[in-house]
């Protein structure tokens, strides 16, 4: 683990996929509104975070490695405060295209004494034409030379058509390096070739119309075949993950957080330490434990949050 760990300074990775802004207003209730009986929020303070693909690379950078991100954000002040944050943590932004005639994501979650409220979302979740679908796939294949793994953080927004998959499936066959999806329903079907596909037990129940069998190796090798990956990585919240390999025997991972805080973007971190893992030289065994003693750290957490390298290090000889 500590090789893993340690091997991830100087790698790059690509991350491609749907931006978004995450606002946080905190506060505390003592009261009920006389207007409507809902609780009245007493702002205490407010902070913002990159969201969505934007959390991916920001978990990439936190672990110690680089990372460019290639997806849209609106000619808006949302867009330009997501593009600022990045830069301050690092991540190259120059694969990122402004849209003016679509907003940028921006997701504001109200939480009180530690506890949320409310979520509103403001966001355009029609897919991208075809000159930006086509603006897209040109970055992926001019920073995708120079990196040692791609992710497609796929949130159903918009970004993931089908020139700017086939970019990266041509990019990351040519070069032969590791690629890891996280997909959502529109296009789950559509990331054959993946060298690691990841999503979460409802998205796989939703997407196949029946439920998961992730303790049944042979209905675990069926689905990994249908999708054509090399390795089918569900995540089970509170059950760990179970990891499906082309002719190897299923992988069980049992949860290993000790306490579970917020599950918020826990996904993201998984899907950047199996690409780091991967990149490294790691096995998708080695990548599913590490990334399994990274969510737990992550859940620990309070909102959407990054770990280090030394969290995971210390958190993984506790267990």
């Amino acid at each position: 683990m500590d090789d893993l760990l340690e091997g991830m300074f100087g790698l790059r990775v690509l991350v491609v996929g749907d931006l978004m802004l995450d606002r946080y207003v905190l506060g505390s209730v003592d009261r009920v509104s006389p207007e409507a009986p809902v609780p009245v929020v007493r702002v205490e303070s407010e902070h913002h975070a990159a969201g969505g693909a934007a959390n991916v690379a920001a978990n990439v950078t936190a672990l110690g490695a680089a990372c460019d991100l290639v997806g849209c954000v609106g000619a808006d002040p949302e867009g330009d405060l997501l593009r600022r944050t990045l830069s301050a943590q690092k991540i190259g932004t120059d694969g990122i295209v402004v849209t003016p005639s679509r907003r940028t994501t921006a997701k504001t979650r109200v939480l009180a004494q530690r506890h949320q409220i409310v979520r509103v979302d403001r966001e355009d979740d029609t897919e991208v034409d075809e000159g930006i679908a086509s603006a897209l796939a040109d970055e992926i294949r001019r920073l995708a030379e120079t990196c040692h793994a791609l992710v497609v953080q796929d949130y159903d927004k918009g970004v993931l058509v089908p020139a700017v998959i086939e970019a990266v499936q041509h990019v990351a066959s040519r070069r032969s390096i590791p690629w890891v999806v996280d997909p959502k329903r529109r296009s789950f079907f559509a990331y054959r070739g993946a060298t690691v596909f990841k999503p979460n037990a409802r998205e796989l129940s939703d997407a196949l119309g029946e439920p998961v069998r992730t303790d049944d190796g042979s209905w675990m090798e069926a689905t990994r075949a249908r999708l054509d990956c090399e390795h089918l990585l569900v995540t089970l919240g509170d059950r760990g993950m179970a990891l499906q390999s082309r002719a190897m025997p299923l992988t069980r991972l049992a949860a290993v957080a000790r306490d579970v805080y917020d599950v918020s973007g826990a996904g993201d971190t998984v899907t950047a330490v199996v690409a780091l893992a991967l990149a490294g030289g790691g096995s998708a065994c080695e990548a599913a434990t590490l990334a399994n003693h990274a969510a737990a750290v992550e859940v620990g957490k309070s909102g959407v949050r990054t770990v280090s390298a030394d969290e995971i290090r210390n958190h993984a000889r506790l267990m």
